[in-house]
């Protein structure tokens, strides 16, 4: 097979990935008890409202387009597809340092925890460092791409005093006060400002080493 094949198959993996993954999460929060939220309705509404399941959302979509096409060259599609880049490693990160041994999970419950936070990290960043697609990604596109955990932590930190809910122990103003969740946002978002800028460099690296490869 050739690296374009090998690329779809991939890419279609990673989609399929997190498909498997959401669809565990959502009927584990539907059938489960206890909790915050009450209700199923309230439930598996809440996992969209968390950061590790949007940026899954981002990552499965933007892969299975790569799975039919891995040569996407419009900047909307670059901007998302940094998002989900960015957002997933992040993800991936920041729960295996910090929020793994919160909780114990047994069953599906594990199986999802484990598709969405290593799995599907894991096959989108090698995914990226192998096949792309490297495209010569300039300043605008990074900084679209921010916008998404931008908007999210408003909407976390306005949500948090309605709903009495925050995803994560970090960002929960009741337990540690604005000061200290606006330090652990300061945090993220400069890991989330050096991953962007250090993908956008490699891949137009990679690009113009093509682009000089082809001449």
């Amino acid at each position: 097979m050739d690296k374009r094949t090998i690329s779809r198959i991939w890419f279609g993996v990673g989609a399929a990935v997190v498909l498997v993954g959401l669809a565990v999460q959502v009927v584990v929060s539907a059938t489960g008890t206890g909790g915050h939220f009450d209700t199923p309705a309230g439930r598996v509404l809440n996992i969209f409202c968390f950061f590790t399941v949007l940026s899954n959302v981002i990552v499965g979509v933007t892969s299975a387009q790569l799975a039919v096409d891995p040569d996407r060259p419009s900047t909307v599609f670059r901007v998302f597809r940094l998002a989900g880049l960015v957002g997933i490693a992040v993800t991936g990160v920041v729960f295996h340092l910090a929020l793994a041994d919160l909780q114990e999970l047994e069953g599906y419950a594990a199986l999802a925890d484990f598709l969405l936070h290593t799995a599907s990290p894991l096959l989108c960043v090698v995914g990226w460092l192998l096949f792309g697609p490297h495209v010569d990604t300039g300043v605008r596109v990074v900084g679209l791409s921010l916008l998404y955990p931008l908007a999210w932590l408003v909407f976390t930190l306005v949500r948090g005093p309605i709903s009495d809910f925050y995803p994560y122990p970090f960002l929960d103003v009741r337990v540690l006060g604005y000061p200290a969740v606006l330090l652990n946002c300061v945090v993220v978002a400069v890991l989330f400002v050096a991953l962007a800028a250090a993908a956008a460099a490699f891949d137009r690296a990679m690009a113009r080493r093509a682009a000089t490869a082809a001449r």
